[in-house]
């Protein structure tokens, strides 16, 4: 039992930044970070299934913005290497988490200089910038919405309405220090936010390859492909509704529900095995464990 615990443990770290071997969570010792074991966003961030479901989910949603999506298109290695860009993605997320406070802004700063960069133009003419505050603030809120989404339906459904606008008004400071402005800081706002954005997103050709990309069960190795597979679906079922009709995707009532019972016997078997995860080690750094 021990060494299939370890054996997922270790394959589950392949799938995040820890694999990248940049960041140690455990020094220096006190140091809180930007939020400390007090925030809602450590309780969430620590869930790593509903993370990893709502991960995915966040990138099929930012791919519907087709600026969002030219910048990814043009400047991303993600169609050769999407582990890789899930790496990065989970490390910048865990670090401006858990990590202490030098190395979360170390993290802002290196995404910065990445985004000064990533400008052209998407193939309706209009210019684009990684650094444009409204484009930043889009990538956000699908950002967090998708991992609020994931949380509830995986980690606590329970979370109180009052905890959920907590988490979305403390994860708006790492938007704002990338350049996001206007950042939605509650659960309503983030709702009108992403109704008002519905009328300048699409669903074109490029969105299908992504779509597909990320369906088609990005993995380390063959003994984790099922769960990718899983995982990404599970992720589609996070999306809003009008997103999968975007997309022309249709999961029936008894397909969501397999999806989710799927995922609802998996997510313990996870966190059964992941014993020394960024926020045990960041815990430790505090002297909590």
């Amino acid at each position: 039992m021990e060494f299939i615990r370890q054996r997922i443990e270790q394959q589950v770290f392949s799938l995040t930044g820890l694999s990248l071997n940049q960041i140690d969570y455990e020094n220096p010792k006190g140091d809180p970070g930007l939020f400390g074991p007090d925030s809602i966003c450590w309780k969430v961030h620590a869930d790593f299934p509903s993370m990893l479901c709502g991960g995915i989910g966040a990138l099929m949603l930012q791919m519907l913005h087709p600026l969002a999506l030219a910048g990814v298109w043009d400047h991303s290695s993600f169609r050769q290497d999407m582990i890789g860009r899930l790496r990065r993605t989970s490390q910048f997320i865990a670090g401006t988490t858990f990590a202490a406070t030098a190395d979360a802004q170390w993290l802002i700063e290196r995404v910065r200089e990445i985004h000064s960069h990533v400008h052209g133009h998407a193939p309706d003419g209009r210019a684009y910038s990684a650094n444009d505050p409204d484009l930043l603030t889009w990538v956000h809120v699908a950002e967090v919405r998708s991992f609020m989404a994931g949380y509830l339906r995986y980690g606590d459904p329970n979370l109180s309405t009052g905890d959920q606008d907590r988490y979305f008004d403390e994860v708006a400071s790492i938007a704002e220090a990338l350049g996001a402005e206007n950042v939605p800081r509650n659960r309503q706002q983030i709702d009108a936010y992403i109704e008002r954005m519905r009328p300048q997103l699409c669903f074109d050709s490029r969105t299908e390859e992504v779509l597909q990309l990320l369906l088609a069960a990005p993995a380390p190795n063959r003994l984790t492909q099922p769960v990718g597979y899983l995982m990404a679906r599970a992720g589609l079922d996070l999306l809003p509704e009008w997103g999968r009709e975007m997309a022309g995707v249709r999961l029936s009532r008894p397909q969501r529900l397999l999806i989710q019972s799927g995922m609802q016997l998996l997510a313990p078997t996870l966190r059964w095995a992941l014993r020394n995860g960024v926020s045990r080690r960041a815990k430790r750094r505090l002297g909590m464990e």
